[in-house]
């Protein structure tokens, strides 16, 4: 699955990067989407097939925090670049007159860098706390990843303020973008629906369809984990093993049918795979 993640990512930074009918906003950000896909893959899935081929599944203090600090930042940069894929759906259907002057190269560039710092700078504070946890417990961490909740829960003594930070973050960072999203195909849908041809509403409709299922799976599974800290939870409804199953999904599965999903129902990425094929 791993090798397919890196195939089918890679594939598509290479069609955009070296296809001039894909060097458009649309394909811009699903360039920066490809990217964010391989790079919090990547900080799970190697270090998890090393470990499983070893003998002892051990993992440095440094090393567990590191994989932490990377995996919430490419994650939290992910849900605002969901959210900014959704706000050039929204100007491209709603505003098409206008949409070249405000989708812009320097308008691109600014919402993928803020996408980007945003998730590096947020990531810094729940890090900062899980790395003065106590363990006097177990150090077995229950999660194929070092997973925050995962610490949490291993963790002794209160964490009352790590669980309000991840609570609050998970409401301005997670929800927040989410919201916005859906707000942004509300408003899309009333439109796609004022057209009146027929064959028009669905091309509009053909070029929102992907990236709203990637949108439904990879912020539903995310809320679903980090909306409430664990010890909010009651323990009849919630175990680190649903955590896991749902972690596979937006950390293995999502990333692995994200290049998939978007070249389905796309015919500029099927004209593009066409000619790289034929052409090398």
């Amino acid at each position: 699955m791993y090798i397919l993640t890196i195939t089918g990512n890679g594939l598509i930074l290479v069609l955009v990067l070296f296809h001039t009918s894909l060097q458009t906003p649309m394909y811009f950000f699903l360039c920066h989407l490809a990217s964010l896909d391989l790079c919090y893959t990547s900080v799970t899935l190697p270090n998890l097939i090393w470990l499983h081929s070893q003998n002892n599944k051990l993992m440095s203090f440094t090393g567990c925090i590191s994989q932490q600090y990377f995996y919430i930042a490419f994650a939290v940069s992910e849900y605002f670049l969901l959210a900014a894929i959704a706000y050039d759906r929204y100007v491209a259907i709603c505003n098409p007159l206008r949409y070249s002057s405000i989708m812009n190269t320097k308008t691109c560039l600014l919402l993928a860098k803020g996408c980007w710092l945003t998730g590096f700078i947020s990531s810094s504070f729940p890090v900062s706390f899980s790395s003065h946890f106590n363990f006097c417990k177990s150090r077995v961490i229950n999660h194929f990843f070092c997973d925050l909740t995962a610490l949490l829960k291993m963790s002794c003594g209160k964490n009352t303020n790590i669980e309000v930070l991840i609570l609050v973050e998970s409401l301005a960072l997670g929800f927040l973008p989410f919201l916005f999203t859906l707000s942004s195909y509300v408003i899309i849908v009333r439109t796609i629906n004022s057209i009146p041809v027929k064959d028009g509403r669905m091309k509009a409709l053909s070029t929102c369809t992907s990236h709203l299922t990637v949108v439904v799976l990879f912020y539903g599974t995310m809320i679903v984990v980090y909306m409430r800290p664990p010890s909010m939870k009651p323990t009849s409804s919630y175990s680190l093993d649903i955590g896991k199953g749902l972690s596979v999904l937006y950390v293995i599965i999502i990333p692995m049918l994200n290049p998939i999903i978007y070249s389905l129902r796309n015919n500029d990425i099927k004209v593009a795979f066409k000619r790289f094929i034929f052409t090398n």
